[in-house]
């Protein structure tokens, strides 16, 4: 189960590499990305420069952002293109970013690798979260904070609002060049995934606790603050925060 639901996770977005990294791209030059960063480095640490994971890094969105403000940024991503357009916006912005193919339910690296774990749409797409809620848990170090962004995508597909993300190809947030075969994939994707089943982000907050986090809280705001009218009225993004 886990193994096909994995493969059709990587074969979708290998699909829609492409288009996806173009919009990324256009996000990176937009004022969204100022509103991005305000909300991670409220979080994060501001005395120094910090080694940061980009869990799930896609085409290196949140890497570049956090690679122009100076930290040590490791993205990983299991779809292969995805890297290849990460590495390519990465050049094109001038940053240094080490991008790596991993799972990241099950990396390779050693215990207390990072200062910060961070993570945008992608807890929504994994087979099986708490493993990688566990595996982020690992890689921090004592004082560690994990900072991810997410939101209940399923809600989207279950109040059929198919349209509420598209966006043209000079967008600077959506999907651009979905066909309806895609749609459909994406949709069955989403109410397969097991945190569609759950009440998010309390769940998210349930399982910091069962996990050992020091702390922990979400944000269920934070979608309107940084995407403003893109934020999604039926799946809307929160925060979930957690400290090692």
């Amino acid at each position: 189960m886990e193994k096909d639901l994995t493969g059709r996770v990587r074969d979708y977005w290998t699909l829609r590499a492409g288009d996806f990294a173009a919009v990324k791209r256009n996000e990176l030059r937009s004022e969204i990305s100022g509103r991005w960063l305000a909300e991670m480095e409220a979080q994060l640490p501001r005395d120094r420069k910090l080694d940061i994971l980009d869990a799930g890094t896609g085409s290196g969105y949140f890497a570049i952002l956090l690679a122009q403000r100076g930290h040590r940024v490791t993205g990983i991503d299991l779809t292969p293109s995805m890297l290849e357009e990460a590495e390519a916006a990465a050049a094109q912005f001038g940053v240094s970013v080490r991008f790596l193919r991993m799972d990241v339910q099950a990396t390779d690296f050693p215990d207390g690798s990072f200062d910060a774990v961070v993570s945008r749409n992608v807890t929504w797409t994994l087979p099986d979260p708490e493993k990688a809620y566990r595996e982020w848990h690992r890689l921090l170090r004592p004082g560690g904070i994990l900072l991810n962004f997410d939101a209940n995508y399923a809600d989207n597909v279950r109040n059929q609002n198919e349209k509420a993300s598209l966006t043209g190809s000079d967008g600077v947030y959506g999907h651009v060049g979905l066909t309806p075969a895609m749609v459909e994939e994406n949709a069955k994707i989403a109410l397969a995934m097991p945190a569609s089943l759950h009440d998010r982000p309390r769940w998210d907050c349930k399982l910091a606790e069962r996990i050992g986090f020091s702390e922990w809280d979400a944000d269920p705001g934070v979608g309107r603050r940084v995407l403003r009218e893109h934020d999604l009225a039926d799946a809307p993004l929160f925060l979930f925060r957690a400290v090692k």
